[in-house]
């Protein structure tokens, strides 16, 4: 039995109204440049985040104790440093091995005991 065809536009008007109605209104504006530039955190201050999460970690907080260095002297040092001096010290952090890093060195004294191993047994 076909569908009228008065009846499939009717369904799609108000299919149409219906999704016309729903759709979220949007507005756009200028932003002025300062706020830009304020919105988005320095370089320096990016660095100083990266480097207050790395002391965040428990195995940095162990080692610094180890040191003598409490947990809530830590954040007061960095906010101390130069930025100079806490740029190099987010360029070390970046530097660093990932935990389970393996270097050349040792990958050949694996492979060298592996090889004694197996010519003893």
């Amino acid at each position: 039995m076909p569908i009228p065809s008065q009846r499939l536009r009717r369904a799609g008007t108000c299919l149409a109204a219906a999704l016309a109605l729903h759709a979220p209104l949007a507005g756009a504006g200028m932003l002025p440049a300062e706020a830009a530039i304020a919105a988005s955190p320095s370089p320096a201050d990016q660095d100083r985040a990266k480097v207050r999460a790395f002391l965040e970690r428990s195995t940095v907080q162990e080692r610094l104790v180890a040191l003598g260095v409490t947990g809530l002297d830590a954040p007061a040092r960095v906010d101390a440093m130069t930025e100079q001096e806490v740029h190099a010290l987010a360029g070390r952090i970046d530097a660093l091995p990932a935990g389970g890093a393996l270097s050349d060195r040792d990958i050949i004294l694996i492979l060298l005991v592996t090889l004694l191993l197996v010519v003893v047994l």
